[in-house]
């Protein structure tokens, strides 16, 4: 994989993460909320940040398929072994809200198997970066690349993932606007398994994130989600030394399907 690729995706999450937050911190602006399909809001932000990361993505050989973007049909799709998979903002139910715990998220699949991702959270200027074969960083303090010169360098600056801590506590990541009854469900079998279980809650690929980085032990997501909102993390996750699997703890997740809604899935240690 051409690491190039990876430094224009950095390159394209950091400039989106500032033209939303341009728009987060006007406090005379207007989110211009508007509501989808699925009834999911759609606010400027989302449209600013889509055009800024395909301005990026477009100078590369491969394909973008967007949340923001438009529809392209599967007869289409199906033979794209590579693609770009990019959430422009992850969390906009956060964002509204202004609870910072929202994601520009962008990943780079290969036969249906993330292999590349790029995830920024603009409140906490924070970077999430992998390939497969480089494996998973942290940069925190991030705003631009503009005084750092190559990607080793970045490497240079970051930390290597996972960063695990020292804890007593099992700890148990999950969504803080999805929290279905069968999620709640499977907290409770964990509590029986493990003599101290903690509960975290947060919004967008962050709970992915947390995995990945040693935060957390396990996120299991019995709720809707589409490709574009797992994949970024799920490379990251990867490249980690982490799992993502369906439901039966077996089966993997995989992208550019005909139908673009993930199964449940949960992310876990590797073991």
């Amino acid at each position: 994989m051409e690491y190039s690729y990876l430094w224009i995706a950095i390159e394209a999450a950091l400039k989106a993460g500032d033209g939303i937050m341009s728009i987060y911190n006007d406090p005379e602006q207007d989110f211009q909320i508007e509501r989808k399909s699925d009834n999911s809001p759609l606010t400027k932000a989302d449209k600013a940040s889509n055009e800024i990361i395909t301005s990026f993505l477009e100078k590369t050989p491969y394909p973008i398929l967007s949340e923001e973007g438009k529809e392209v049909d599967y007869e289409e799709r199906k033979s794209w072994e590579l693609l770009w998979i990019v959430d422009p903002l992850d969390g906009t139910k956060e964002f509204i809200k202004r609870n910072g715990e929202f994601t520009v998220n962008i990943a780079l699949v290969k036969d249906g198997t993330p292999v590349m991702g790029v995830i920024y959270l603009p409140v906490k200027q924070q970077l999430y970066f992998a390939t497969l074969e480089y494996g998973a960083f942290k940069c925190n303090n991030i705003t631009s690349i503009s005084a750092i010169d190559s990607l080793e360098h970045l490497v240079e600056i970051s930390d290597k993932l996972p960063i695990n801590d020292l804890r007593d506590s099992f700890i148990v990541v999950a969504s803080r606007s999805h929290l279905s009854p069968e999620t709640e469900e499977f907290i409770a079998v964990l509590s029986k398994e493990h003599d101290s279980v903690e509960l975290i809650s947060s919004g967008s690929s962050i709970k992915i994130c947390l995995v990945a980085e040693g935060k957390a032990d396990i996120y299991p997501r019995f709720a809707p989600t589409m490709e574009w909102d797992t994949a970024a993390g799920h490379a990251i996750a990867l490249a980690a030394g982490k799992v993502i699997t369906q439901k039966d703890g077996i089966t993997p997740l995989s992208y550019n399907k005909k139908d673009l809604l993930n199964p449940w899935f949960i992310v876990k240690n590797n073991s």
